[in-house]
């Protein structure tokens, strides 16, 4: 029977249905042939149940303020104050690429957002500079992954409304994690740069750089009104989602004028639509996740596997990365976190693991999951707006994963990059 449910599932993911009715269906296989009980009810309790968290109402709040800054000048004036102190330098083009997306990461959350925000000006320009496109797409693509682990991240609200931690560390500790991944995208933009033998772009003057910090300033204050609210005592992380709405509203509406007040009616709906999705693969997920361990399936498979690897901190966290890296290949990462992460929770109580730095490493590989052959959301997002064909998407994009993977081995080995922040908070 689970060999059935398994073939079902796989079936219907491959006839290209959306991932909550393989999920569903694959629960209702379980509740009804392995666990022969009919009471539909409890699943739909389960599915009430995983979107009943205060802590959720930040996703949409922040998908919105996201939306809304897209839409506006924010990514644009982001990407001329770092092209304004880094242009200048070899392979300063990318590397501008790279920061960018850090930093919009730090206003929008989002991946795909940030895709979509630095990939229309940064494309053009890296190609006229003499970047190959499978370069400059798949930088775009996996720079774009920063922005799940720069707070505020989805992806790290997900996980800390399954695993318990708190979002507020969890959004601390992404700080420094981004950052090496900034650092490790840089130098490996810079050798790219030397070997394909293109010069840097011309110093910009100290009068452009003071002109491209004063247009920036609005948007840089955005992360550090969340960041420090948050840490200052004055507001929660949910509470923050709620004034990151306010700040992109006064931003982009009253002060820039970028985007029209009669404009909001849209960018809500588009956020109403994304809202959806992450919630209905929320609840899907929390009933699936219900349904295989109350049928004991996780225990089955991982318990012989926790017992043979003990309570080495080292291997757990490898068995966790290794086990989110291959799932998010698969499915989408949101799924994945709400999937995986209650599995693991006793291998990390035994181990003595700091939920917080095992969340970075789960949000790492969901980051990388975004971007990673065959199913990753960031590749279909290049798709749309880059107007490409698949192979040519992804062609690009193995050192990219590569050096990802190795921030991942970085992070286990040393886990107090990722602590150290909190634990000065704290």
């Amino acid at each position: 029977m689970l060999t059935l449910t398994l073939i079902v599932t796989v079936i219907l993911l491959l006839m290209g249905f959306p991932m909550m009715l393989p999920l569903l269906a694959a629960s209702l296989m379980l509740l009804f042939l392995v666990l022969q009980m009919d009471n539909v009810g409890l699943l739909i309790g389960q599915m009430i149940s995983g979107v009943q968290s205060w802590a959720l109402a930040a996703v949409p709040l922040f998908i919105f303020a996201a939306d809304i800054m897209t839409r506006g000048h924010t990514a644009n004036r982001l990407l001329d104050l770092v092209q304004s102190f880094v242009g200048h330098l070899r392979g300063g083009l990318p590397i501008t690429t790279a920061a960018s997306c850090t930093l919009f990461g730090a206003v929008s959350g989002s991946t795909q957002a940030t895709v979509v925000a630095m990939g229309g000006p940064m494309r053009p320009k890296l190609l006229e500079k003499g970047y190959s496109d499978k370069f400059s797409m798949a930088l775009i693509i996996n720079a774009s992954d920063i922005a799940l682990l720069i707070p505020p991240s989805i992806g790290l609200i997900i996980y800390g409304v399954v695993s318990g931690a708190s979002i507020g560390d969890l959004f601390i500790a992404g700080i420094l994690p981004g950052l090496l991944l900034l650092v490790l995208f840089s130098i490996y933009c810079w050798i790219a740069s030397t070997r394909m033998g293109i010069e840097p772009e011309p110093k910009a003057t100290w009068r452009y750089r003071w002109q491209a910090l004063k247009r920036a300033v609005l948007p840089l204050g955005f992360p550090l009104v969340v960041v420090g609210g948050i840490y200052g005592g004055i507001f929660s992380p949910t509470e923050a989602a709620a004034i990151a709405v306010l700040y992109a509203v006064i931003l982009e509406v009253v002060i820039l004028r970028s985007v029209k007040i009669t404009e909001l009616w849209d960018v809500a709906l588009s956020t109403g639509l994304i809202t959806a999705v992450v919630f209905i693969l929320v609840a899907a997920g929390n009933a699936f996740t219900y349904t295989i361990s109350f049928a004991g399936i996780p225990q089955a498979i991982l318990n012989p596997i926790i017992a043979d690897i003990g309570h080495s901190q080292v291997l757990v966290l490898s068995l966790i990365a290794v086990s989110f890296f291959i799932g998010c290949m698969f499915v989408d990462p949101i799924v994945v976190i709400l999937i995986l992460t209650p599995l693991f929770k006793p291998a990390v109580a035994a181990a003595g693991l700091d939920p917080v730095h095992v969340g970075i490493i789960v949000t790492l590989q969901a980051a990388i999951g975004s971007a990673t052959p065959p199913f990753g959301c960031d590749i279909f997002t290049a798709m749309a707006i880059f107007r490409r064909p698949y192979f040519d998407v992804i062609r690009g994009t193995p050192p990219f994963i590569a050096l990802l993977l190795l921030a991942t081995i970085i992070l286990i080995l040393f886990p107090s990059i990722s602590l150290w922040l909190p634990s000065l908070a704290n």
